[in-house]
């Protein structure tokens, strides 16, 4: 089975990088943003079919043209939370390190699909 790569394009030469790595890295950074819940496939097939995600997807698709590359997160947030706030911080953070690490222009777009309620959240 191929495995997707994204390319850098240098001077020298390209670096690719396995979308299997950029997904671990885009997990690490999600798990670290207070208010997120965690990646979620959608629950609307619309909503996959237009993000071209597919069933083993876990809410990230990884997209690049050479020079820039395209994220796309479907989230949870957790009740009380800000859902802008939240997804503001979480587009700048998988950002900041991805360009940090790839040396790629990356554009993060954050789709919210629900809100995630903790048992203590629905007691009375």
């Amino acid at each position: 089975m191929p495995e997707n790569y994204v390319t850098n394009q240098t001077e020298k030469g390209n670096i690719s990088i396995s979308e299997d790595v950029i997904n671990v890295m885009v997990t690490s950074t999600v798990s670290e943003i207070e208010g997120v819940a965690g990646l979620t496939n959608p629950t609307n097939t619309e909503i996959a079919d237009f993000l071209g995600l597919k069933n083993n997807a876990k809410g990230i698709k990884v997209s690049s043209d050479g020079n820039e590359m395209t994220i796309d997160l479907v989230i949870l947030v957790r009740y009380g939370y800000g859902v802008t706030v939240v997804a503001k911080k979480l587009q700048e953070q998988v950002a900041a390190n991805l360009e940090s690490v790839t040396g790629l222009k990356t554009r993060v777009n954050v789709h919210v699909s629900g809100i995630s309620f903790d048992r203590s959240d629905m007691k009375g």
